[in-house]
């Protein structure tokens, strides 16, 4: 099992040896500094805390500058736990890059999905349309009908699906493949589009389910050519 954090930057294209595209999202990984091992004697379980991008000192609150003082690093924008095969394999200050994944990787990538705000029943839960036929009224978006009716059970049931705030929650996609890493550029391009919007942070781990199907073919039809000039074209 292994983990990093990553910042989306956007999304291009990469070509195979027998000319199919594929489209990539370049994931901007610069490297997470340790601030903290959790293990099950200290804490009930076994993770390391991870920081992520700098940050002025200033903005971190006093609890925040006694973790950064402790792990001997600077303030971070944001903290992570990650969940590793063996904690005992790291230690508190040290540095988690770009290369601790490799092409031909299956990855599992953990976000927040873009906020859709208040959406109606049509397009939250994907509701089909009623009919426009003259003589209908206006129900073509309505959410259908609401409550069961009887003599001891007129209500409105609970997990009804109805309008509501839309977007804005975790999303975790499983089993993408790492098409390519670029040490150079701390960056890390993975197959097919990610949760979250432009800048956001993701968390990418190991795949945890059984690869079964999986296209694994894929691998050497790969030409890492151009991958730097791709995560330069995505900025």
């Amino acid at each position: 099992m292994k983990a990093i954090v990553g910042r989306k930057i956007g999304m291009t294209q990469m070509f195979t040896k027998d000319g199919k595209t594929y489209p990539v999202t370049v994931i901007e990984v610069v490297p997470n500094v340790i601030t903290q091992i959790k293990t099950v004697a200290t804490d009930g379980y076994d993770a390391i805390q991870v920081g992520y991008e700098e940050q002025k000192e200033k903005r971190a609150n006093k609890p925040e500058k006694g973790i950064y003082a402790k792990a001997g690093t600077t303030p971070k924008q944001a903290l992570f736990e990650l969940k590793v095969a063996d904690v005992s394999k790291h230690k508190v200050g040290e540095k988690i890059d770009v290369t601790t994944f490799q092409a031909g990787d299956v990855v599992d990538v953990i976000g927040v999905s873009k906020g859709k705000g208040f959406s109606g029943a049509i397009k939250r839960w994907h509701y089909t349309i009623g009919p426009k036929g003259h003589g209908a009224g206006y129900p073509h978006r309505g959410p259908g009908s609401m409550a069961t009716v009887g003599r001891t059970n007129n209500r409105i049931h609970p997990g009804k699906k109805m309008a509501g705030h839309h977007g804005n929650k975790q999303a975790t996609i499983l089993n993408l493949l790492v098409v390519g890493v670029d040490a150079a550029k701390n960056a890390l391009l993975i197959k097919g589009g990610l949760p979250g919007p432009k800048k956001a942070l993701l968390t990418i781990r190991s795949a945890i389910k059984t690869q079964l199907g999986h296209p694994h073919n894929l691998k050497p039809l790969y030409k890492f050519t151009s991958t730097a000039s791709a995560a330069e074209k995505a900025e």
